[in-house]
């Protein structure tokens, strides 16, 4: 174990732990000898998960969670929060991704890319806030995406809600900081995961799950509010979005796939 880390002996609760970038996050934590709970909709029968567990006994906590089920989000937080006597941080790193034409998009799959990806957070959030609420060095980390920056052809479900996740964290971060919780956005672009797998074309700069890892869990430790990663695709996606609107829709109108 690392115990020299920033977040040696912290307690973290991570929402979105069972695959890629969750799962990388989990180990990597746990190597910084930090406490975790590790929390997905199969979260206490995961191989992987169960793997950890045993290795990791008495730092890793397993708890389901499903977050389109809220009426349930109020128990599980109690619950996370009592694994180890309360929480340093929390990571939000659930999402969903689902590619759809305007010819058959389908509802059942935007609503629930709207709830994985942005209603989740909310009611998280609403539970979490009075056991956060004035504790020393609270932080909370939104995993979003660089697609909140811009609307993409075929991507409108699922940037949609990515990029009213982003407008929520930059509306709430001040009121937050004045409550003692500091909360980090990160954006970041391709990783090599199930979802990344339906797409259908070359993805620039598309990195593994745990060198995407790596990146978020550093950016617990930073002061900034925003962390935006790889560097071609975040100027590119930042550059489109202070282009004028006529601009970037010329742009976009050329990926359009008419064939």
């Amino acid at each position: 174990m690392n115990h020299s880390s920033p977040l040696n002996g912290q307690r973290t609760w991570i929402v979105g732990a069972s695959e890629g970038i969750g799962l990388a996050m989990v180990s990597q934590l746990l190597n910084q000898n930090s406490y975790v709970v590790a929390s997905a909709r199969k979260a206490e029968t995961h191989p992987e998960l169960l793997k950890l567990k045993s290795d990791y006994p008495e730092y890793l906590e397993l708890l389901d969670i499903d977050v389109t089920l809220t009426e349930t989000i109020p128990e599980k937080s109690e619950q996370a929060c009592s694994f180890f006597k309360g929480l340093d941080n929390w990571i939000y790193n659930v999402g969903t991704y689902h590619p759809m034409h305007l010819a058959d998009w389908d509802l059942k799959h935007f609503d629930f890319m709207t709830q994985t990806n942005y209603s989740g957070a909310v009611h998280l959030m609403h539970a979490l806030l009075p056991k956060f609420k004035d504790q020393p060095n609270a932080k909370w980390l939104w995993n979003v995406s660089l697609a909140s920056d811009f609307g993409l052809p075929y991507g409108g479900g699922y940037s949609a809600p990515k990029a009213a996740l982003m407008n929520l964290a930059e509306s709430l971060q001040p009121e937050l900081a004045e409550a003692g919780i500091q909360l980090k956005a990160v954006n970041h672009g391709f990783v090599k995961t199930r979802l990344t797998a339906k797409n259908d074309f070359a993805m620039l700069g598309l990195m593994e799950p745990e060198a995407a890892a790596e990146k978020i869990i550093h950016a617990l430790s930073k002061d900034t509010f925003e962390t935006r990663f790889p560097f071609n695709l975040a100027f590119i996606l930042g550059t489109m979005k202070r282009l004028p609107k006529s601009w970037a829709l010329a742009l976009t109108k050329r990926m359009l796939n008419n064939g």
